[in-house]
């Protein structure tokens, strides 16, 4: 009978392979299965994996058929081409064979399931073929009891029966059903095999769809026989008869990936304004803003890896054209734009998926890339900036509270501790310093800081608007928040350290800016210079949502090879035995 007295069958199940030579893009897998069938090698279960629409399902009936057919004179035995002639594979063809039982564990996940169709059914030869035969798909929805429950059947089953499972989600199975199965992982068609089967497909049916079309559908289908069919019946429905890419394009809600490349390289030139009314024209045209936002994507990656790998423009799926254009692109655009377009187009889709008007959201992308398009790298900027002279202006003051200058920043390095013995374990106790070692008050926050005391530290640092200093004697107003004991706590600790008595008394005579007030200004100042800086600014002015946070100092070069030269070791006192004992 011809479709329409049956009724329109799809184009996916109506050119579905009925043997191994019509699976298409699986030669391993089909090379090993007819080995084993000439070999009379045949596992006791199978599991297919891979994506779907690749054939999982229809490489179990076929597999199935060749278990039980007989041949068209009812003599023959498992075969790798079924004749399909039979009525054992007549019947498995159209699912309907009773020895041949098909089960969907998205539906059926639990023990009982399991029980009810496989176990309580197992033991009992087949009615008509030669084999029972269990084809389980979306085998890793099972429940983990229905999988123990199934273990040992499958790995000890009876000689007439065999089991075949298909899943797309290998990694969910659990390692006791893999080791009992021989696996298949079944590829993803290649686009020039998927291009050939559809325009065999297509010529079948009658229908004219041109090479360009067809290489849309393919790339769509992204590897899937299924996919591509089911859209292909789409598009030959779409077209009545004659499809061509422009038909397939609005079907899919896809933009011309010409004018996709034009778009690409408005962001990358920074011309917002014909980005946004390229966008627009497509977005009119019927192009979905999340299609164009994942062209572009997919066009990023297209070019780094051509950058990387000049074959890979080879791309069958691309007219002649827009291969060389890719090419010259992915010569004159540096990888670090392409990674950072890639990294922001990422986000991008997430927030085109996510919004309520994703036209909106499109556009703000593009401004968004746009203006970072033509941003020097880091390196440049650095070089840039380096170039630029510095603006005459005041030095900082750096006026300490002792009466010290600190006209640079000045790295401190930590005096090394003096070990006895030749160890590194047992330290010895310093002696206490007098009082002349402490000149400044700066000198005594030295000592806090060399003791480590922290707390009393940032206290002193934060709290202490000293008023006069001298060796022994500190006087000082305390600043808002300090705390009440300060000058009691500070004398204590003091006295413990150098073994002197300290006279720490509080006033209300005004006093010097705290240590942390003082620190702040300079910070502040050196912002403020920075900021007015020709460089600085040409920066701020690129991207108006940046900050300076921190200036540092760059060392001379002479200034950075003495930090990371190694210290020179000390003169050896030669009266010092290692070996002594303390």
């Amino acid at each position: 009978m011809s479709d329409t007295d049956q009724g329109y069958r799809v184009l996916a199940r109506k050119y579905r392979p009925e043997t191994f030579d019509d699976l298409m893009g699986q030669e391993a897998m089909v090379r090993t299965l007819k080995n084993a069938f000439e070999a009379g090698r045949i596992a006791q279960a199978f599991i297919m994996t891979g994506i779907r629409g690749t054939g999982k399902t229809t490489t179990a009936r076929i597999i199935a058929k060749g278990m039980n057919c007989i041949g068209p004179d009812g003599q023959g035995g498992p075969t790798t081409k079924p004749c399909g002639q039979c009525e054992h594979c007549r019947a498995i063809s159209e699912g309907r064979h009773v020895d041949v039982l098909e089960m969907d564990a998205a539906s059926n996940t639990g023990v009982d399931d399991i029980r009810s169709m496989v176990l309580d059914t197992v033991a009992y030869a087949p009615s008509q073929a030669r084999y029972k035969i269990f084809i389980i798909d979306e085998v890793h929805m099972l429940s983990k009891s229905a999988f123990n429950a199934l273990l040992k059947t499958l790995e000890e089953p009876p000689r007439h029966v065999k089991f075949i499972f298909a899943t797309t989600e290998i990694n969910k199975v659990p390692v006791t059903v893999l080791s009992r199965c021989q696996r298949f992982d079944l590829r993803r068609i290649e686009p020039e095999v998927m291009m050939a089967m559809l325009s065999k497909i297509a010529a079948s049916e009658g229908a004219e769809i041109g090479g360009d079309a067809l290489a849309l559908i393919t790339r769509a289908a992204e590897g899937s026989a299924r996919d591509a069919t089911s859209l292909l019946d789409q598009a030959i429905s779409h077209g009545a008869g004659e499809t061509t890419a422009e038909q397939v394009r609005a079907m899919l809600g896809l933009a011309d990936r010409g004018r996709v490349m034009d778009l690409f390289d408005m962001i990358m030139g920074g011309r917002a304004a014909e980005a946004l009314a390229e966008l627009a024209q497509q977005y009119a045209e019927g192009a979905d803003p999340m299609a164009v936002m994942r062209d572009l994507a997919e066009i990023t990656h297209w070019l780094s890896v051509v950058k990387i790998t000049p074959e890979a423009a080879d791309d069958p799926t691309l007219p002649p054209d827009e291969r060389s254009r890719g090419a010259e692109m992915a010569g004159r655009l540096p990888m670090r734009a392409l990674t950072r377009m890639w990294q922001m187009l990422l986000k991008a889709l997430e927030e085109v998926g996510a919004a309520p008007n994703a036209m909106m959201a499109a556009e703000m992308a593009v401004i968004r890339l746009t203006h970072v398009a033509d941003l020097p790298p880091p390196d440049e900027l650095i070089r840039k900036l380096q170039s630029t002279p510095a603006p005459a202006g005041p030095a900082p003051n750096g006026a300490g509270h002792g009466g010290g200058q600190a006209s640079a920043p000045v790295a401190r390095a930590a005096a090394p501790v003096r070990m006895a013995g030749g160890t590194a374990a047992q330290p010895v106790a310093q002696a206490a310093p007098a009082l002349s070692a402490f000149p400044s008050f700066e000198a005594v926050l030295e000592l806090i800081r060399d003791r480590r005391d922290m707390h009393l530290l940032v206290e002193a640092e934060t709290g202490i608007r000293l008023v006069s200093y001298s060796p022994g004697r500190i006087e000082f107003t305390p600043a808002p928040g300090a705390a009440r004991d300060l000058a009691a706590k500070l004398g204590t600790r003091l006295q413990q350290w150098t073994g002197a008595r300290w006279a720490v008394t509080v006033s209300n005579a005004g006093g010097q800016p705290t240590v942390a007030e003082t620190r702040d200004a300079e910070k502040s100042e050196a912002l403020d210079r920075a900021r007015s800086h020709p460089g600085i600014a040409a920066v701020l002015a690129v991207l108006p949502q940046a900050r300076l946070v921190e200036v540092r100092p760059v060392p001379a070069p002479e200034e950075e090879a003495a930090a990371e030269a190694l210290p020179e070791i000390e003169e050896i006192d030669e009266d010092w035995d290692p070996f002594e004992s303390e």
